[in-house]
């Protein structure tokens, strides 16, 4: 009894693969990202081992003519520092928005943003991880002003009144490999 148990888990632990960390060269991921100007959605990662890049697209088309908000990003992180479980890179990204006339403006807006930072990534199985992202937001074109981390940026996707806008830079993704 004792043998056939002992082949039994020799066969097991002989056809069971090597186990991976997260962060796995080659896989791509799917998940949502936000950048720190709050724009964000949707978005697909490319993970290439010592970098990692990923594109995010939204759509907000509400009720009425003319009011279609939309845009699109792009981030590229180097890994300078890489564990099992989680990495830290250092990036940049860059995403356009384009917003419908409101307020004083008659024409659409096309706003730029330019985001040189740091993102942390946890993963927190093998192939799910958590990012944050901080760093600097460059408004460009018609998005103008420049903000670090926690304060408001004129022309913020995400504006609150009175000066208060989000700036946060958080994203999931789930890796296949």
């Amino acid at each position: 009894m004792t043998k056939t148990s002992l082949f039994a888990a020799l066969f097991v632990v002989a056809l069971a693969g090597s186990a991976r960390a997260g962060g796995q060269a080659g896989s791509l991921g799917v998940g949502a990202e936000y950048m720190l100007n709050g724009a964000g959605g949707p978005s697909f990662n490319y993970d290439g081992g010592s970098f990692h890049v990923g594109a995010f697209f939204f759509l907000y088309d509400p009720q009425g003519r003319n009011n279609t908000t939309y845009g699109l990003g792009a981030r590229f992180f180097y890994h300078v520092h890489s564990t099992t479980t989680s990495d830290f890179g250092i990036g940049a990204g860059f995403g356009l928005v384009s917003v419908p006339p409101g307020g004083a403006a008659v024409d659409r807006s096309t706003l730029v943003y330019l985001e040189p930072g740091v993102q942390f990534r946890a993963f927190i199985v093998s192939n799910v991880a958590l990012s944050l992202t901080t760093g600097l937001t460059i408004g460009v074109v018609d998005a103008s002003g420049v903000a670090l981390t926690g304060q408001s940026i004129s022309g913020s996707v995400i504006d609150l009144g009175q000066g208060v806008g989000v700036t946060a830079g958080a994203g999931v993704h789930y890796y296949f490999f």
